[in-house]
């Protein structure tokens, strides 16, 4: 028990001085069950994430939108695979990640739970939804974990164009005819407060928390960051003429924050129990899309073993 103690203090010590923690590196259990939960969530949103903007490759409203956004749901998969390779560092098992995911069982962020029925809404999720996790995910790119770390930093400087992307996307409706503007005007209506929602419960309601910021694996408190994202978020919606569906929202000059109103926390935690608008949905097309990569799976596994058995035999030629 002694020893365990000295381990994890000195482990403390090792983060609490910067140093990057490393696949074979002594680690506490706790530290790496934590790393696998939230890596695993994350590359779990990173696929089901795809979803929502996979159904609008076909109805682009032009050649170069189609082109981006397909890029974009590309980026996503990648995002996914990335993770799940942090995630196998930790002796996490690929396959139970997603057979996790596919069986309900594993959490992915609560925003892909929405439909998006207009093609603005492509623009709100790149704007607001990508935003938010940038805001989120910066922060990762200093986490301790280095395999976790050095992922995030690719996976940053992509969310940051599909961001931009879905801003411009936004700024051309805000800037188009009345509808459209109307348009643009609704998604944001729709898509700010599970915005809000994505940065998790508030600091004290969030009991895992403390702990992520002390090993620094968060560096920044749930609170902390969807504050940072509001002020950051209001004047660009401002300057697109678009109004933030929040009557209580107003600058504060004392705090050089924006004070803004009650989030919904019945219907996030309705939607992550699997009640929201596209759960079932969400699911059902997953697993029809693990099902219909079957022969893919098969194809590769036979490559590589006859592969494997072409080397061998070369080997005991030689």
């Amino acid at each position: 028990m002694t020893k365990e103690m000295n381990l994890e203090e000195r482990f403390q010590q090792y983060v609490d001085a910067e140093n990057k923690v490393e696949p074979k590196d002594w680690m506490p259990e706790k530290y790496r069950k934590t790393l696998i939960r939230q890596i695993s969530q994350h590359a779990h949103s990173e696929v089901v994430g795809m979803l929502p903007e996979a159904n609008w490759i076909t109805r682009a409203p032009s050649l170069r939108r189609k082109v981006a956004l397909l890029a974009k749901v590309q980026d996503e998969a990648g995002h996914g695979l990335y993770l799940y390779s942090a995630a196998e560092t930790l002796a996490a098992d690929r396959m139970d990640m997603v057979e996790d995911l596919l069986s309900g069982k594993a959490k992915y962020s609560s925003i892909f739970n929405y439909p998006t029925p207009t093609w603005a809404d492509i623009g709100a999720i790149g704007w607001l939804v990508d935003g938010a996790a940038i805001a989120n995910q910066v922060m990762l790119c200093r986490t301790s974990y280095g395999p976790y770390a050095r992922a995030m930093v690719k996976i940053c400087k992509e969310e940051s164009f599909h961001q931009r992307q879905g801003y411009e996307i936004t700024m051309t409706l805000a800037q188009g005819s009345p509808v459209q503007k109307q348009m643009a005007q609704d998604a944001l209506n729709r898509w700010w407060w599970p915005s809000l929602m994505m940065f998790g419960p508030t600091d004290d309601a969030s009991p895992n928390s403390a702990q992520s910021m002390k090993w620094k694996i968060k560096r920044k408190s749930n609170d902390e960051l969807r504050q940072e994202f509001i002020d950051k978020t209001v004047p660009q919606a401002e300057f697109l003429g678009l109004t933030i569906p929040d009557k209580d929202l107003k600058w504060n000059e004392e705090t050089g924050h924006y004070e803004h109103g009650e989030i919904d926390w019945e219907e996030f935690y309705n939607v992550i129990k699997g009640n929201g608008k596209c759960n079932k949905q969400r699911l059902i097309a997953r697993n029809k899309a693990h099902d219909d990569g079957a022969w893919v799976r098969e194809a590769a596994n036979a490559y590589a073993e006859k592969e494997a058995e072409r080397r061998k035999k070369k080997s005991s030629a030689a």
